[in-house]
């Protein structure tokens, strides 16, 4: 296994149009790093850098302390698994796995235990002798990561390969990729554009934004501590409730919140910050727009006198009608304020 670095990476196409610029960032020897961003970020595109199958415009990447610019893909010890799976139809589960390893000139022998072994760690072995048609999307899935493990390679590097998968299986195939990684020990780079995923797999996250890096920290630093607007309102579902502190709503939010910093332009509160009051308790009146019963938490909707708006996250026995009124006010700690430039202060 390896550690991976890029140093000041850039990536640009015809025309002067910028995909990457100025990626710098060091992955640890075993680290389960994810790339998430929206369409056209450039995440998919640093990804495929890392592996050689695009050009680095300028910078280098290092794979095990070397830079392997100018290596091919097959000389770089990665092995990639694709969303579409990428598995040869008419070959049996088997012989897809094998088919790299056969290449290469492994033995016969060395490649049966190869295979034994990551259909035993992936619960294929009922499924070797059969056709990828004859498999559940799931599964499919699995023999793509089989696939990528017989070769024992230095770096996984895996791009968006959950995304074709129903919800129930996608839920089912994070606990496996989970659970993988832990038993391998191995270095995984995994791009997605869903940060529920990034969130429940990674060790930590790289978030991207046009290009660029906005931010990397474990998901509870992320999530905790967000550096932009960007980040408060990609990570967490529902997303970081964010006021203008020149509406009245904001500005009663944030005597309640504490001190605010004199350059603040924006407050940001998570679902989770608010909290219901009574009696002669110091609070803001809000209307239930919504009630969204999740199970074990509850979502309202609420609406302010001043117009805005705001989701707070309850405990699902909360009790609550539309057009009810109630008070909330927040706790302190969980504030985030932000300048005009969207960092956080």
């Amino acid at each position: 296994m390896a550690a991976v670095e890029l140093e000041n990476v850039g990536k640009t196409y015809p025309g002067n149009v910028k995909a990457v610029e100025g990626a710098n960032f060091a992955i640890e020897n075993g680290e389960f790093i994810v790339l998430v961003g929206p369409s056209g970020c450039g995440k998919s595109t640093i990804l495929r850098m890392i592996a050689g199958l695009e050009t680095i415009t300028e910078g280098n990447v290092h794979i095990g302390g070397s830079v392997v610019n100018a290596l091919e893909p097959g000389e770089r010890d990665i092995a990639m698994v694709f969303q579409n799976y990428a598995l040869y139809p008419h070959m049996s589960v088997y012989n897809n796995m094998a088919y790299g390893l056969k290449n290469s000139g492994m033995r016969r022998n060395e490649i049966r235990q190869r295979i034994d072994k990551a259909a035993s760690t992936l619960q294929l072995e009922p499924y070797l002798t059969r056709k990828p048609s004859q498999l559940s999307g799931g599964q499919r899935q699995r023999v793509a990561m089989g696939r990528a493990i017989v070769r024992e390679p230095k770096v996984f590097l895996f791009d968006e390969p959950l995304s074709n998968l129903d919800a129930k299986l996608r839920t089912h195939m994070r606990s496996e990729l989970k659970s993988l990684h832990t038993d391998l020990g191995a270095t995984f780079i995994f791009v997605t554009h869903d940060q529920v995923e990034a969130m429940s797999l990674a060790d930590r996250i790289v978030i991207m934004n046009e290009g660029r890096i906005e931010q990397i920290g474990t998901p509870m630093e992320l999530y905790d501590r967000p550096s932009t607007r960007f980040v408060a309102e990609f990570i967490g579902a529902p997303p970081m409730n964010l006021f203008d502190l020149e509406t009245v709503t904001a500005q009663e939010f944030a005597k309640l919140a504490g001190k605010k910093p004199g350059e603040a332009e924006t407050l940001g509160l998570r679902p989770e910050a608010f909290e219901v009051v009574t009696g002669r308790a110091k609070g803001i009146i809000a209307q239930v727009g919504m009630r969204e019963v999740l199970g074990s938490e509850t979502m309202l909707h609420l609406g302010f006198a001043d117009g805005q708006s705001a989701t707070m996250r309850l405990s699902s026995q909360f009790a609550s009608q539309l057009f009810d009124e109630i008070k909330i006010t927040v706790r302190p700690e969980n504030a985030c304020w932000f300048d005009e430039n969207g960092a956080l202060i």
